[in-house]
């Protein structure tokens, strides 16, 4: 299969060399003026992923659309529109678009699928690739199960037998709001853990995973989609990863935050809280603990008062 990978920061390279390894024909796409594609040009490494020579490198929008029967994106999800608007220029009718990125459009509150649905035609059908998994622990061979999702059961079916192995096993989603809503949702709790790592209060990490899970459930429902999807890979499945994980960027943000370090990492957490307090006032569902993580990050709000406040002073039912 010819797939072009558009992003080549840490997980569009990952992808562009596990889906090489795979047999794929790919193409490994970079804005013009691309440090990360310029030190791939250079070297084919970037530190931590090395591509074979059989991955195309191009800055060529229109060459990296043209050549490829599959689209596969990994950037950062507030620039999605932009880019959309891009690859809306050429032809994509009969090509497929695969979403590996997670996150919620700030403005609009409009999952990434949406944005992405205003510029294609149905003859473009679009995916998501989301679930646990660091590309440092996929470098090193440890294993991971991922999730595909689609309103298009061919296209789920197809992308689960071109991108399986024994590296990553995939599953077929059945709820493409609550998988989406859960994977962006996930890196707002990444960010409250971080948080409590930072203060000194880790062992309040399964509070935060159980109340975490079942706001977001709550929204999931309100939105139309499955509440049990919150219980699963792409929500509650990635919290290792995100919550716990040296290598997780949204965790590493709250930490360094709460002890006034700079990050200069991308933390798309940042953005789904906005996002996410969007939808709250929008469905009527109450998310505190995102409420919370942007009363610090926003607000100005003291993190220790405000974490203390909703898992130690609060009065509340379990469920």
């Amino acid at each position: 299969m010819k797939i072009t990978v558009i992003g080549c920061g840490r997980w569009g390279s990952f992808i562009a060399w596990y889906l090489c390894g795979l047999g794929h024909a790919v193409a490994l796409y970079g804005r013009p003026g691309s440090a990360h594609l310029a030190q791939f040009r250079q070297t084919r490494t970037n530190g931590l992923v090395t591509l074979e020579d059989g991955v195309a490198l191009t800055d060529s929008l229109e060459e990296a659309v043209n050549g490829a029967e599959m689209i596969v994106i990994s950037i950062s999800s507030q620039n999605l529109r932009a880019l959309m608007a891009g690859l809306s220029n050429y032809p994509l009718a009969g090509k497929t678009i695969v979403l590996c990125m997670k996150g919620i459009e700030a403005k609009t509150g409009k999952r990434l699928t949406q944005v992405t649905e205003e510029f294609v035609s149905p003859e473009t059908p679009v995916a998501v690739w989301v679930g646990p998994g660091h590309v440092q622990d996929f470098l090193a061979g440890i294993p991971n199960c991922m999730v595909i999702d689609s309103k298009d059961e061919k296209t789920k079916t197809r992308l689960v037998g071109a991108f399986s192995s024994g590296l990553i096993r995939f599953y077929y989603g059945e709820d493409l709001i609550g998988n989406e809503i859960g994977a962006a949702s996930k890196n707002v709790i990444g960010i409250a853990a971080g948080m409590l790592d930072g203060l000194n209060k880790t062992a309040l990490k399964g509070a935060l995973m159980s109340r975490g899970t079942r706001e977001i459930a709550r929204l999931i429902g309100a939105m139309g989609g499955k509440e049990i999807s919150a219980y699963g890979l792409a929500h509650l499945g990635d919290y290792q990863a995100t919550v716990f994980s040296p290598f997780s960027h949204n965790r590493a943000f709250g930490e360094q935050f709460v002890r006034g370090a700079p990050y200069e990492k991308l933390a798309e957490g940042v953005a789904t809280t906005s996002a996410l307090l969007l939808l709250s006032n929008r469905y009527g569902v109450e998310l505190p603990i995102c409420r919370a993580v942007d009363s610090v990050i926003t607000g100005g709000q003291k993190a220790d008062r405000v974490l203390s406040d909703l898992f130690l002073r609060s009065l509340k039912k379990e469920f």
